[in-house]
This record gives structure tokens, C-alpha cells and sequence, in this order.
């Protein structure tokens, strides 16, 4: 897979078993080195640096941070670092666990110190075994390290480090379901209030935050929150790596400034389109959002921008899939994905989401009929908002993005 890195994120740059002392030399653990003498000061950095969730939803780290830090003393909190990468097109957080683990071990350290978290789990799926490697190496060599010792005494107490697989369940990546997997049950995800900054892991005030997340943060801390704006296009700030797959010349991961267009990352990054066929559609974000259509290619991938669009930057992920290709068959591919993904927890979730890949397959097959499509709609209408978690809400923005832009393929694809 292609790889096209700048120096922001991804640095200093690293192989599995590469030392702790060679991160170091490159300039690793400054910021810990910064952020230990102050540690509200990263707090506060997150904010002006307004960092976004990177693992799909965007949201504003500081909020989360805000309430773990405000959550009574006293008591254990945990930082759980997300790793559970599973869906589809989407392949960020295990470059950054096989390239650069001790960066991620330090955005941690970094964040743990910032809210106070004695106990750090790293989360990571078990499928990705090269990134487990890597990772388990890692932190064996930052266990009982100097710089461990350092978040310890600015914690009053040690700083626990463990690696914990994850179930390698898709639906073990939703972050209350982390949780659950962590204290030893299965990932059903939680019902929401309360959040896990108020009752998490046994439960104590717990952070989730992604991979990608916390990688962002030795760079910010080293060089600020004006420095970090900067590096962004426009309003957005920061980079962003963006995983391009499907359709196009150069797949891969591709660190860009965040808010790059959706043009240049495909014609100037990727190469543009296999046997140079035109561009149908994109599958933004990962498969479980809506399509953007060529009339999209010079929107900013940046959360604000996308979602003017009504759309969302998720994952970063961009499925291209070019003329020729059947939108019907590959909804129906990536709706069968989620629908075996489902952890049966919620009704609607699980009738839900087999229905529809029911429907589509018997669409797809030329067996669907004006009545399964209206079954379609309705069930687009009634199930949004009836699970735990958001995997029946992105079915159903896939299906319906699908439709306002290609209702006339499905309606070819009906039975006579």
C-alpha cells in the first residue's frame, strides 16, 4: 500500500523494534518532557488548538477532557486509547501502531497527564498483528522507564500501561462497548447518559479517545496551538491522514493538511482513476455515511466543510468508485457487512439492518420489486435513533445517500 507522509504527525518515523533510546534521539518524549511541568497547559492547548475526535465523530477533545479532569479526586480514572480499527476502507490507526508506536505511547501519557489518569489502556483489535507486535514491544520498553516515572510523581501516584486485545468485533470499536470488553464482558455498547467520563471502566470517569487522536499530540504540545492551526487549509487546522482506496491508481494513507480537497487527494495523491475511467462516487468517511458525487470533488475534507455538504470526514476514509461500477452491489456489500456486524443487543439494530441487506441482495440480483423498495424507504424513516449505538444510523444514511443520488440504478435493477 502506498504511503505519502509528512513530517507532522508521523515523526519522528520509526520500524518496529526500533529502541526507545533512538525515539528519543529524534526529538521523542520533548513534549512529555514540557508537559510534566505543567499539565493543565495541555489542556488548555487542546482547546486552542481546537483538536477534533479523530476515530469518526469529530468532536471536540477538550469537552471530553474538560470532564474526566473535573471528575472528583480520589479515585482511579482511565484513558482507554481506541485501536479497534475495523471498518472498512479504513486503515490510519494500524500504520500509526506499526510505524511510530512510541508517539502513540506518549499522545497517551500526554493526555493521561492532562486529566489526570492513572491507568492507560490501549486498545487495540487482535486481527491487526503487526500493530499488536509492535505495540507490545513499545511498551515494554517505556515500562518503568524515566518518563513513566515522570507522569507517576505529576500524578501523585503510579501510571499503570496495559495492552488489552479487543474482542475483533466491529461493534467492539463503539467506545462504551470498549468498556464493557475491558472489564471483562462482552462489547454491547452502553446505553448513553451516562457517558464514560462520568462512569466508565468499573465505574470510574474514563477518556476514550482514538489512535490518531492522541498521535496528534506530542507535535501539538512541542510546538503550540498556532503552529498546529496553521498546518490545516483554511478554517481547519492540524493534518489528517486520509486512507484512498477503491477505484484509483495509488491506494494508500496519505498525510495531508487538513481540509485538502477531495480532488487533489484523488487526481494529485492517488493518480487519479484506474484506465483513467471517470469518477462515479465516493464512499466518504468509511462505507457507513453518505456518497459524495463528481459534483463534490473540490469540497474541503475537514468536519465543518463535509457536513455543509451532508456529509461527514468519519474515519477519513474515501472509497472511490469509478464509472462501470454497480452503486447497487456495492451498498449491498457494505450494508451485509454491517448487518453481520450488529451485536444483536437491539431489535431494530439487528431485524433492522438483515432486512435491508435482504432487500438489497433480492434488488441486486434483479429479484426486487417496487414494493421492496418502498420497505426500503420506510425502514430508512423508522429506524434512525432506535439502537445504542450509531451502526443502524450509518445503514441507513448509506442507503438513503444512495438513493437521492442513484435511485434511477436501483430502479434498473428491479425486477420487470
Amino acid at each position: 500500500m502506498t504511503e505519502s507522509l509528512n513530517t507532522n504527525l508521523l515523526h519522528p518515523r520509526q520500524r518496529v523494534g526500533d529502541s526507545l533510546k533512538r525515539w528519543r534521539e529524534a526529538g521523542g518524549g520533548e513534549a512529555l518532557a514540557l508537559a510534566v511541568k505543567n499539565p493543565a497547559a495541555v489542556l488548555e492547548l487542546v482547546k486552542e488548538a481546537d483538536l477534533r475526535g479523530l476515530g469518526g465523530s469529530g468532536f471536540p477533545v477538550w469537552r471530553k477532557w474538560e470532564a474526566v479532569a473535573q471528575a472528583p479526586a480520589g479515585t482511579d480514572k482511565y484513558l482507554v486509547c481506541n485501536g479497534n480499527e475495523d471498518e472498512p476502507g479504513t486503515y490510519k490507526d494500524r500504520l500509526l501502531l506499526e510505524e511510530t508506536p512510541h508517539q502513540v505511547i506518549e499522545g497517551a501519557l500526554l493526555a493521561a497527564l492532562a486529566v489526570g489518569a492513572n491507568r492507560v489502556a490501549f486498545y487495540v483489535n487482535p486481527d491487526l498483528k503487526r500493530s499488536l507486535a509492535a505495540l507490545e514491544l513499545a511498551l515494554a520498553q517505556w515500562q518503568g522507564s524515566e518518563r513513566q516515572q515522570w507522569v507517576g510523581d505529576a500524578l501523585g501516584r503510579p501510571v499503570v500501561l496495559e495492552l488489552v486485545p479487543s474482542s475483533g468485533h466491529y461493534i467492539g470499536g463503539e467506545e462504551t462497548a470498549a468498556l464493557e470488553w475491558i472489564e471483562g464482558k462482552f462489547p454491547f455498547p452502553r446505553g448513553k447518559p451516562p457517558y464514560p467520563a462520568q462512569c466508565g471502566v468499573h465505574g470510574c470517569p474514563t477518556l476514550v479517545n482514538n489512535v490518531e487522536t492522541l498521535a496528534n499530540l506530542p507535535a501539538l504540545v512541542r510546538h503550540g496551538a498556532a503552529w498546529f492551526r496553521a498546518q490545516g487549509v483554511g478554517k481547519a487546522g492540524g493534518t489528517k491522514l486520509y486512507s484512498l482506496s477503491g477505484d484509483v491508481l495509488h491506494p494508500g494513507v496519505y498525510e495531508l493538511p487538513m481540509g485538502t480537497t477531495l480532488r487533489d487527494l484523488i487526481f494529485v495523491h492517488g493518480g487519479g482513476l484506474l484506465s483513467g475511467k471517470p469518477i462515479k462516487a465516493v464512499f466518504t468517511g468509511g462505507p457507513s455515511n453518505t456518497l459524495l458525487t463528481p459534483a463534490d470533488l473540490d469540497v474541503a475534507l475537514d468536519f465543518d466543510s463535509l457536513k455543509e455538504r451532508g456529509a461527514a470526514l468519519g474515519t477519513g476514509a474515501m472509497i472511490v468508485v469509478s464509472e462501470g461500477t454497480g452503486i447497487v452491489k456495492r451498498v449491498a456489500e457494505y450494508v451485509r457487512f454491517f448487518a453481520h456486524s450488529s451485536c444483536g443487543q437491539c431489535p431494530s439494530c439487528k431485524t433492522g439492518t438483515a432486512t435491508i441487506s435482504r432487500l438489497l441482495d433480492r434488488i441486486d440480483t434483479g429479484q426486487g420489486t417496487e414494493a421492496d423498495m418502498a420497505t426500503l424507504e420506510t425502514l430508512c424513516a423508522m429506524l434512525p435513533g432506535s439502537g445504542r449505538c450509531h451502526l443502524v444510523n450509518g445503514v441507513v444514511q448509506l442507503l438513503d445517500s444512495s438513493f437521492r443520488h442513484f435511485r434511477q440504478e436501483y430502479r434498473q435493477a428491479l425486477r420487470p
